[in-house]
């Protein structure tokens, strides 16, 4: 009989680089800080079921990947479950955008606030994505941003916390993955029987294992040359601050020698790995004929693409950072092409001592008896293993969101709103979007009615009430409701102009009848025989409400509810009833602003909300004998 398997446990772990052209898996046991690197399995595709690192085939992506499986489970004799993947950089869709955000009066800037601009203009840069995709439905899944500037009422800020002010403007730069990128990696991984532990960026990966964190406060790159992509993450002062990619790499030599020698890929394929060999190497033409090449040969029929290559690594390491950085490092299989790290530094117009091959610092953090593990070939997926294994990402550990798994992809200290973000909810859905407004002109006089305040998201962090600024840890669930959006502003013109008009009425030059729909824009004119009933005045406009979630306990179940249901309360001293919501929707702060006869287009100091004597927020839930005061 076999030795018997163990089960996977939470010291070990197992890493799956899915990539263009093979799939690397590593399997690995976290050691007094490292990564002892157990076993390392390969496997090339058969066919080109990926097509620049992404999932094309996914059973057949699904079949390499259990061959890997079962030859690692058999060397180590450990029973895999669970396993951490990386999406591929060439999928990385980044975009800058701004927003607006007015608070009611001039006011000291919080977090909430800060936050509540942040993911304002996050949503921005996520919708002009989707405006230049082919397919508006896409959906997106945010892997980080980076606040390029502030303003306080038109004047640039680095810092607005604490700041007075009413108008804020963020700019940002987002980078998103579209969902169909992270949907195959899951598919796949689901195909093989196993759970998806964590999902980082290849980039940030390579980057973890070439890159050692202490010395991140220089200006550094990592470029991962794969077989579709080049992949490229810049740091500085610490930490990852952006990433791209180029889209040549190793393909673009194989396809040069398929088309100069006439050989099919796999041939192609086989003379790219040769480039460094001392002696000839024979092969066979699609015409059957035999043929004998020496590297130098091959070195100079590749140079041209080689520099190609280097030209457009160096275009998008300059476009992203914006000047030269203080060194390069060349990982990835790709890296290996003789004259690559010279035509870089060319390129660069650098000194060649500063662009250098990956492996050096691989050991800083792992370590194998059976493996070189300087290898650049392995920065990908020794760096998700160690990303995982020694917590150098969030991802490395389990939160839950609504009872699965969340996605995360950013390293750094992770809020709730960041995590909702990167798990494809966006500004509406926890800010909630009030119903459009409605706008027409009556007898050539402008009239205005306000849409109605959304529904505020309910939002349980390990089952207590939290805000969108709280952190998260491992382990954390989290439940979320996203924000109903407020109704639509709705009139007919018998509800402006009275049920018991007499008269002609005309919208845009032609006739209408008393039950007609006005919509914003109409001009709507009305010739009288007798007086007009007084028009409704225009609502009290209400400020926007601030981010955060209630503080307050839910509704308790016996709270009147539904068309006939009430509540009575005590606003401002005053005796108050509250004829129920339609849907049994509770009561909330922000729904009293309108019956607190203050003009919030001219205030001159802060509004302050008090519900029984402590202080409130906009979206408290309003229960039956509750003594509010807004003044």
């Amino acid at each position: 009989m076999g030795e018997a398997m163990r089960e996977q446990d939470a010291s070990i772990v197992f890493s799956l680089d899915i990539g263009t052209r093979s799939i690397i898996g590593v399997v690995g046991e976290v050691v007094d800080g490292k990564l002892h690197v157990l076993a390392i399995e390969k496997e090339n595709h058969g066919q080109r079921s990926m097509l620049d690192g992404q999932i094309e085939n996914i059973g057949q992506v699904a079949q390499v990947a259990k061959h890997v499986i079962e030859r690692l489970q058999k060397r180590t004799k450990i029973r895999l479950a669970r396993v951490c993947v990386a999406a591929a950089g060439r999928a990385l869709k980044s975009e800058a955008a701004a927003f607006t955000l007015e608070l009611p009066t001039v006011q000291p800037i919080t977090d909430d606030d800060i936050s509540h601009l942040e993911a304002g203009a996050v949503s921005e840069s996520e919708q002009v994505i989707i405006e230049q995709s082919d397919d508006q439905n896409d959906q997106y899944y945010m892997v980080g941003y980076t606040v390029t500037g502030y303003r306080i009422d038109g004047y640039p800020m680095s810092s607005i916390k604490d700041h007075s002010g009413k108008v804020l403007e963020a700019e940002v730069v987002a980078t998103f993955l579209p969902r169909g990128v992270v949907d195959s990696l899951y598919a796949v991984v689901s195909k093989v029987g196993l759970e998806v532990a964590s999902l980082t960026l290849e980039p940030i990966a390579a980057l973890n294992a070439a890159i050692p964190a202490d010395i991140r406060l220089l200006n550094l790159v990592l470029v991962d040359i794969g077989a579709g992509t080049s992949d490229i993450a810049i740091c500085r002062d610490g930490s990852v601050v952006g990433y791209t990619m180029a889209t040549i790499a190793g393909d673009e030599i194989t396809e040069l020698l398929m088309r100069t020698l006439l050989v099919d890929f796999e041939t192609g394929e086989h003379l790219k790995m040769s480039l460094n060999q001392d002696k000839p190497v024979t092969y066979t033409d699609i015409l059957g004929l035999s043929h004998d090449v020496d590297a130098k040969q091959l070195q100079e029929l590749v140079s041209p693409s080689v520099s190609t290559l280097a030209e457009e690594i160096a275009q998008r390491v300059l476009d992203l950072n914006g000047r030269l950085p203080s060194a390069v490092f060349l990982a990835g299989g790709g890296c290996k092409l003789t004259g690559l790290r010279e035509k870089v530094a060319e390129a660069l117009k650098m000194d060649p001592n500063r662009v250098t091959v990956a492996g050096n610092h691989f050991q800083r953090n792992s370590y194998a008896e059976e493996y070189n593990l300087n290898d650049p070939e392995y920065a990908t997926p020794l760096g998700i293993a160690i990303s995982a294994g020694l917590g150098l990402i969030n991802d490395s550990y389990v939160i839950l969101l609504n009872g699965e798994p969340a996605k995360l992809f950013r390293s750094g200290s992770l809020i709730i709103r960041d995590l909702l973000m990167m798990n494809g909810h966006n500004y509406n859905d926890m800010m909630g979007r009030t119903g459009e407004n409605l706008t027409f002109t009556l007898n050539g006089e402008r009239k205005f009615f306000r849409g109605g305040l959304p529904v505020p998201p309910v939002l349980l962090l390990n089952g207590e009430l939290a805000t969108l600024t709280d952190t998260v840890h491992a382990g954390d669930h989290l439940q979320f409701v996203p924000a109903k959006p407020g109704e639509d502003a709705s009139k007919r013109i018998s509800d402006v102009l009275g049920s018991d008009f007499k008269g002609s009425v005309t919208v845009n030059g032609a006739k209408a009848r008393l039950d007609a729909v006005i919509h914003t824009g109409d001009d709507i004119w009305a010739d009288r025989k007798e007086p007009v009933e007084e028009l409704e005045p225009e609502p009290v406009p209400t400020p926007t409400p601030v981010v955060k979630p209630a503080k307050a306990s839910p509704a308790p179940a016996d709270t009147p509810s539904g068309d006939a249901g009430q509540i009575r309360i005590t606003l401002n001293g005053e005796k108050l009833m509250l004829f129920g919501k339609p849907g049994g929707d509770p009561y909330y702060l922000m729904d009293l602003l309108k019956f607190s006869d203050l003009d919030f287009q001219n205030l001159d100091k802060p509004v302050e909300l008090r519900v029984n004597g402590e202080p409130g927020q906009f979206q408290e839930i309003i229960k039956d004998g509750d003594s509010v005061e807004i003044v």
